[in-house]
C-alpha cells in the first residue's frame, strides 16, 4: 500500500497522525538497519535493543518536529544506529574500567602531579581544536567526526552520507586543510 510513496511523504503523513506510515518506514529499512547493527555488535539481543532504540529516537524526533530532511531518511537512520552502537561500546568500556582487578586498578589512570601542568595544557588545546571543528562546514565536520571520533571507515561514511568514497575522502582532506589554516590563524601550539 505504501511501496510507491517516498520517505518524505511517509514522514509527513506520520507527522499528521498516520501511524501506519511509521510502520511502513520501519519495514522499508528493517533488514538493512538490522543487518548493519548486527554486523557491528555480533549479538542478537543487543542488536534488537539498539534497533528498537533507533526507532524510539526517530519517533521522538519526528513527533517533536525536529527532523531536518537534509539527506536521505535511510542515511539518517544509519547515523543514529552508528551513534547508538558507539554508545554501547563506550558503556561496555566504562563498565570494564569501573572495577579493580589483578591486572587493573582505577589508580592506574590517575595522572601524577609532575605532569599535571602538561595534562592541563593538552586538555585546553584539545578543547580549542574541538571548538575549531565546530566551525567547519557541516559536510566536512560530519565526515571528520565520523572518521576521527567514531573511527568509521571511509566506505561506510560514504554509504551513510549517500556520497561517493572520493567525495568522503575529499571532505576529510578539506576539513584537515581548513583546520590547519584555523590553527595557524589562531596560533594554537600543537607541540607536546
Amino acid at each position: 500500500m505504501y511501496k510507491n510513496i517516498s520517505d518524505a511523504e511517509l514522514i509527513r503523513r506520520y507527522a499528521n497522525g498516520c501511524e501506519d506510515c511509521l510502520s511502513a518506514l520501519i519495514n522499508r529499512y528493517r533488514n538493512k538497519l538490522y543487518g548493519y547493527i548486527f554486523s557491528k555488535v555480533k549479538n542478537k539481543e543487543i542488536t534488537e535493543d539498539i534497533f528498537q532504540d533507533v526507532f524510539v529516537k526517530v519517533i521522538h524526533t519526528l513527533k517533536a518536529g525536529r527532523y531536518n530532511e537534509e539527506g536521505k531518511f535511510g542515511s539518517w537512520l544509519m547515523r543514529i544506529a552508528h551513534n547508538l552502537i558507539i554508545d554501547h561500546f563506550r558503556k561496555i568500556k566504562r563498565q570494564k574500567l569501573s572495577y579493580d582487578t589483578d591486572e587493573y586498578s582505577i589508580f592506574d589512570i590517575l595522572p601524577d602531579h609532575k605532569n599535571a601542568e602538561n595534562i592541563l595544557v593538552r586538555s585546553q588545546t584539545i578543547h580549542k581544536i574541538k571548538k575549531l571543528i565546530e566551525e567547519l562546514p557541516p559536510d566536512q565536520k560530519r565526515v571528520l567526526k565520523m572518521r576521527i571520533y567514531d573511527e568509521i571507515p571511509f566506505k561506510e561514511i560514504a554509504e551513510m552520507e549517500n556520497i561517493s568514497i572520493n567525495t568522503a575522502l575529499g571532505r576529510m582532506r578539506y576539513a584537515v586543510i581548513n583546520l590547519r589554516k584555523m590553527i595557524d590563524r589562531y596560533q594554537i601550539d600543537l607541540k607536546d
